[in-house]
């Protein structure tokens, strides 16, 4: 049978099965998404065994495997060198497999009505998902990016790789009053991680706050946020945004998006 599958490390609380399991169900497809626990050393092994199954359409990368799985995949899209982070990867006939990323896409579509253009915004990480945000930001057209970071080096080679305006900051540094758009791109508020405080106070009455964080998915910035009335998008937007345009190229069928309300109901029940 036909299957996909979201690896990482760890895995247990990854929504993405429910989310393709559903979509499967509805349209009627006969195959299977699953979730596999892939430590770092087992990556390549991993791989070796995925190449060989012809059943195997691909899988979804999620932590720590977003930059090290590039070394291990053909990347015919040259995702290497514009965003520098894999969240997909595809078997080809031949049995070759490579990589692409949905997050970029995932991560801009539940704000594609804001007008970002020449707008300042706030990242928070610098990681393999922060890739795809600023990816999309310099799409975006926003004018100016603070990335708050651990690692002022590595966020500035970010901006610069992305060709974008704007400046690190520590992880404890105020928040700008200028920010339309605060995004935490790290794992900080995940489960099992240590929670992502910030005062939001200086921000203004119309930004908005976006966790990708899924798990929890009410997590502290949110509500901190929602408390401040800002306006907020959690982490399932993006989750299932990417992983629908996955779906599609895992399984050749577009997911039915007029059922997101039932399929949100599932997620957080």
């Amino acid at each position: 049978m036909p299957h996909a599958e979201v690896i990482g490390d760890p895995i247990a609380h990854s929504k993405s099965p429910l989310i393709h399991g559903f979509w499967l169900d509805a349209l009627g497809i006969q195959a299977r998404y699953g979730r596999v626990h892939v430590s770092p050393e087992e990556l390549p092994a991993y791989l070796a065994r995925s190449r060989a199954d012809p059943d195997w359409r691909g899988c979804n990368v999620t932590l720590p495997h977003k930059v090290a799985v590039m070394d291990l995949v053909d990347d015919p899209g040259a995702v290497r060198a514009s965003i520098g982070a894999m969240n997909t990867l595809l078997r080809q006939p031949d049995g070759s497999v490579i990589g692409t990323n949905t997050d970029a896409g995932g991560f801009a579509a539940p704000i594609a009505e804001l007008d970002l253009a020449g707008q300042h915004v706030t990242v928070v990480g610098a990681g393999g998902a922060a890739r795809a945000v600023l990816f999309a930001l310099a799409r975006l057209g926003v004018e100016r990016v603070t990335v708050m970071n651990r690692s002022p080096l590595k966020a500035a080679g970010l901006l610069a790789r992305f060709g974008l305006k704007g400046d690190v900051v520590p992880l404890d540094a105020a928040l700008a009053p200028t920010t339309a758009l605060l995004v935490n791109a790290s794992t900080l508020g995940m489960t099992g991680q240590p929670p992502l405080v910030l005062d939001l106070s200086p921000l203004p009455e119309d930004a908005v706050v976006y966790d990708i964080v899924y798990a929890p998915l009410e997590t502290p910035l949110l509500a901190t946020a929602r408390a401040r009335e800002l306006e907020t998008v959690d982490g399932l937007e993006m989750l299932t945004g990417q992983a629908a345009l996955a779906f599609e190229l895992f399984f050749g069928a577009e997911p039915p998006r007029d059922r997101d309300p039932e399929l949100r109901e599932l997620l957080t029940a």
